[in-house]
Order: C-alpha cells, then structure tokens, then sequence
C-alpha cells in the first residue's frame, strides 16, 4: 500500500498532513494524553465527548473537557445530544466562548455504552438517520461564519443492520466535512474484529474524508486498514493506550523511515511523565485514581507487571508509583 495515499485531509482552512490522528475516549483522551501523544508524532485530536445538555449549565468539570490549550495543538471536540437545538446551540458556544478555537465540532454518533445510548445519544442514533442528519444539520448552520466545520463519528450500525452507508450520505448531505466510521455495530460494542468491509463501503459512497477506525494497534494494522478500504485517514484509539508511540511507528513507515520500538526504560519513563501530568492537571486525589490505568497499559507484558500493577494500585502519592517504576526498572537490567 502506497502510505501517500493517506492524509491530506482539509478541516476548516486547516489540514491534517499524515492522517494518523487519537480517537476520542472518554476517560483517557484528556489533556495529558494528548500531550503525550504529540510528542510522539499525533497531528490531529478530537476531545472526549462532552454532553451538550451539560453545557447549558455551564458545569466547571464539563468546561475541563472542551478546554483547549497551547500545548493541544490541532483539535476538534466532540458533544453528544439527540436534540438538534441543543447540540447546535453548543457547538456555537464552543465556536464563540472558548480562547483557542477547536479546529472541528465532532458529533458522536459511535459511542455504545448504556448509560450513553438509553437517551438515545450516541450510537442510538444510528437508528435515527434523520435525526442524526438534523443534528448535524443544525450544526452546521449555527457555526456558519465561524470557517469551524462539523465532522461525524459514526459507527457500523446499530445491530445486524449495518446502515453506516445510509447515516454517512445523509451526514454529508447535511453538512458533515469528515466522516470517521468505527468498522463495528453498537450490539458488537468492542469485538468481534473490526469489519473493514463497511468502512470500505462508506469510503465509496461519500465525496467527505473517510477516517477509519478501530483494532489499528501497529503500523501493519495500519497497511490493513489503508489496503482493503482505501480511507483518508486512521483514528487510533485504543492501540494508542500505554503505547504513545505508535504514531511514530506509523509515520516512519508512511515516509520509509526506519523505527525502533521502545525499551522497557524508555516505557517506564513515559508512564512515569504521564502520571506526572495527570497529577499537575488534576490534582492528587484524581491525578493519581486516573494515573493507575494508564501505568498498567504502559507496563503491560513487561517481566513483572502484574506484581508492579498491583502494588501501583495501592499507591497513595505520585512519589511511590514513580518507585515502584523504577523498581521494576531495575529489576529488569
């Protein structure tokens, strides 16, 4: 596959060079990680999702997930609702009331958890392709004038039927300036593999960027995904937990380079910067309640992890996670 065939992507007087960009996750994507994942080559972001509802109330937690800083670079944000008045009315909030402007007001029409979906927000309207094209619709209109486009993630359907080609047209007709499709239905959640086929199928069947989505955890994946659907670009998401460095995989790939994974120290320093900045960002209580998960999927597979996962699970200050770290380091020498 011909990695010069990805990228490129125009986004509201803006372009995504590489194409390689984070998926949205919520409870991982903050501020930190984007940082981090920057620093090893990720171009292009979109937030957490943010509730549209929420943002009426003008809610300080919910200020923190839109927040967009210096140090963020190029990056959308991405609200979820199923009322088109609200959604819009957020995304000219995020358009108007923000200091660093998102580059793109992502819709989420992918997420499939329940607590998510029994309002009938996002993978839920998937069984609403009208309403999904009202939504981005009224989106769009409202930002008119701002030169921020609306993009949408979708995913392959709700159940068995698997009408992403059906949701993808309308988006677009509505406004939509990208399309990430995630290959799986709702009812599939995280597994089976992801079906290539459909996002191949959206590819074909829209004019917008097609980013694709899901089980991209190396630069081979990354050929896979490019070779049987022929998209614009990659959104990495869960290959990119505790493995910042896949953005760099992949680019030295795309541009003939050659990329040497990373020690187990240099591993073990990342996770420890990472927690570091999770702490600065959040404080001690939560900074270190958040920092668990992202250790362990850094330390993954390495001799003793699962003793050192435990014992981080204990920890109570940044100071002993950062030695049980070095640790491990040293017992690996």
């Amino acid at each position: 596959m011909d990695f010069g065939a990805i990228g490129g992507i125009p986004l509201g007087g803006r372009v995504i060079k590489n194409g390689v960009m984070l998926a949205p996750m919520a409870g991982a994507t903050d501020h930190a990680m984007r940082v981090i994942c920057r620093g090893h080559g990720m171009e292009y972001s979109v937030s957490e999702m943010v509730s549209a509802k929420a943002m009426s109330h003008d809610d300080k937690k919910t200020r923190r997930l839109y927040e967009i800083r210096d140090d963020d670079g190029m990056m959308g944000v991405q609200i979820f609702g199923s009322d088109p008045e609200t959604m819009a009315r957020a995304a000219r909030t995020l358009a108007e009331g923000t200091p660093n402007k998102p580059a793109a007001i992502d819709i989420n029409m992918g997420c499939p958890v329940t607590k998510i979906v029994k309002n009938g927000y996002g993978s839920a309207l998937m069984r609403s392709p009208k309403l999904a094209a009202d939504i981005v619709r009224a989106c769009a209109r409202a930002l008119e004038g701002t030169g921020i486009p609306v993009t949408v993630k979708i995913r392959a359907g709700w159940d068995g039927n698997k009408n992403a080609v059906e949701v993808a047209k309308r988006v677009e007709d509505a406004g939509a300036s990208m399309i990430t499709v995630h290959g799986r239905t709702r009812e599939q959640m995280y597994s089976p593999p992801v079906n290539l086929e459909i996002i191949a199928d959206v590819k074909d069947a829209v004019s917008a960027p097609v980013v694709g989505n899901g089980d991209v955890r190396s630069w081979r994946d990354a050929v896979e995904m490019l070779d049987k659907t022929g998209v614009d670009g990659i959104a990495i998401g869960r290959g990119a937990l505790g493995n910042p460095w896949i953005f760099e995989e992949i680019n030295a790939h795309m541009n003939g380079v050659d990329w040497t994974p990373p020690t187990p120290a240099e591993r073990i320093a990342e996770a420890i910067k990472h927690a570091e900045l999770l702490v600065a960002d959040k404080g001690g209580r939560i900074g270190l309640f958040e920092s668990r998960k992202h250790l362990a999927w850094y330390i993954h597979g390495m001799r003793g992890a699962p003793e050192a996962r435990d014992r981080i699970m204990r920890a109570e200050t940044l100071d002993e996670m950062r030695n049980i770290l070095l640790s491990m380091e040293a017992a690996l020498l």
